[in-house]
């Protein structure tokens, strides 16, 4: 019987950062991976391929609306559906086996199958036509997320699709209807409404982003809109008709109301994740969840069975892949005897849609609520120089900062590149800065990141350029 001081169930971001950590710190490591390859949702068929198809599929709109005005003229762009998704595939490849390397090169033990915990320090893996247990010191559960289901409604992945379906599609469809408007389904939906699909998203709340700045969404809001989105808000789905050619979607208000009727070639469900416990033996174990399903932690990350930790999406907070990755990394530490800690207070958050949405700390709703006074400051791309030149300039930069010490509570971005330039705002949140701290620091011209500079020094009502 195999013996390790650590396995990790689990081979996603948060699942496979922590094993390589704790190889790094001495441990004798093995990870437990159900699926054909390593790498989690994420990697094969989440963040990493959304991504290669939004990336693609922005480039097949440049061609066809924004060359000509820059004075490059190329024939109008057609598409090739099946060389897309290969492209998708050679980045999923890519990162999949940039895993399985760093498995080897910290001397993770890589064990196929799935993973059911027997109790403190044993683990039974079964797949491939056989079962073996290990014993372990430290067991960590990062099986992640899975999709959310509507009620009455089947997932079929070919005309009822959750995400995993949406990028694999074989055709665009004509219509594609969106359940719910957070991240993945705006995201998805500007995938193939440039490529071509009429999108229509209906949200049970009265808004798109819930848990993102109010002001962010209603202008993001609009900016989708102008792009071709359509909206149905505070709007709920009750069934889909599958017999006829197309979908016969039917949606009602959400307070309750009639009945109304819309067709679609596909109806994309995204109403959120959630944590992924089944066949973990976690009951019989003695492994407490809470009342939504996740897995309950204390503040070292140890679930109410010494020596069982857990990690990421099954465990509360953000469902981020970087959540989990950070989780990984100080669990993997405090497993060593060391302080590994998590400031769940800068986690940002992206949409990588175009324009991208990005954020850190908290939203003006959530320090009214509070009751914490503040300050804010804002800068549109329209008065930053290099939007400008690249005629670029739908957005701006809010930051929030305490209206006693000045230190930065909150920084909101919508723009071209917002997931970028958000990170010095996490450096600085990190560090307890200021917004005169940031208004103070030289920034690159012309950088878009100029507007960050300046929605600092618009905190204390001294922007340059506005």
């Amino acid at each position: 019987m195999a013996t390790y001081d650590l396995v990790v169930i689990g081979t996603g971001p948060g699942g496979y950062v922590c094993a390589v950590r704790a190889a790094q710190l001495g441990m004798k490591v093995a990870v437990v991976e159900k699926n054909p390859t390593l790498g989690g949702t994420c990697l094969n068929v989440g963040c990493m391929p959304s991504k290669a198809l939004l990336h693609a599929s922005e480039m097949f709109e440049e061609a066809a609306h924004s060359f000509a005005k820059m004075g490059v003229s190329v024939s109008a762009p057609k598409l090739d559906l099946p060389a897309m998704m290969n492209f998708k595939q050679q980045g999923i490849d890519g990162n999949v086996k940039g895993v399985e390397f760093l498995m080897k090169k910290n001397k993770i033990d890589v064990l196929k199958g799935t993973g059911k915990i027997l109790g403190a320090g044993k683990v039974e893996v079964s797949g491939g036509g056989k079962t073996e247990t290990v014993e372990t010191r430290n067991i960590v559960i990062a099986t992640g997320s899975d999709i959310a289901r509507l009620k009455g409604i089947e997932i079929d992945e070919k005309r009822i699709v959750s995400s995993t379906g949406a990028l694999s599609l074989e055709k665009v469809p004509e219509k594609m209807l969106i359940v719910g408007a957070g991240v993945i389904g705006l995201e998805l939906g500007s995938v193939w409404r440039r490529l071509g699909s009429d999108v229509m998203v209906v949200e049970f709340l009265d808004r798109i982003l819930p848990g993102m700045d109010g002001e962010v969404a209603k202008q993001f809001q609009r900016m989708l809109e102008k792009q071709g989105f359509a909206f149905k808000l505070g709007t709920k789905v009750t069934s889909v008709d599958t017999s006829g050619k197309m979908l016969k979607v039917s949606v009602e208000p959400a307070a309750g109301g009639t009945a109304q009727m819309l067709e679609a070639d596909v109806v994309l469900v995204c109403i959120g994740r959630v944590p992924y416990t089944e066949g973990l033996g976690l009951k019989e174990a003695g492994i407490a969840l809470d009342n939504r399903g996740r897995v309950q932690i204390d503040a070292h990350f140890s679930t109410s069975v010494k020596g069982v930790y857990a990690i990421g999406d099954v465990v509360a907070g953000p469902m981020l892949a970087h959540k989990a990755e950070d989780e990984g990394v100080a669990c993997a530490e405090i497993i060593a005897g060391q302080a590994g800690h998590v400031n769940y207070d800068v986690i940002p958050g992206v949409v990588y849609t175009t324009p991208e949405v990005s954020s850190v700390g908290k939203t003006e709703e959530e320090l009214k609520q509070a009751g914490v006074a503040y300050t804010s400051g804002k800068f549109p791309f329209t008065a930053n120089g290099r939007s400008k030149v690249n005629q670029t300039t739908d957005g701006f930069v809010k930051i929030l900062a305490d209206a006693k010490t000045d230190r930065v509570l909150g920084v909101h971005i919508v723009g071209r590149e917002a997931g970028e330039m958000i990170h010095e705002a996490c450096v600085l949140m990190e560090f307890g800065g200021s917004a005169e701290d940031l208004a103070r620091t030289c920034h690159a011209h012309p950088t878009r990141s100029e507007a960050v500079k300046e929605a600092a020094l618009a905190v204390g009502k001294r922007a340059i350029h506005m």
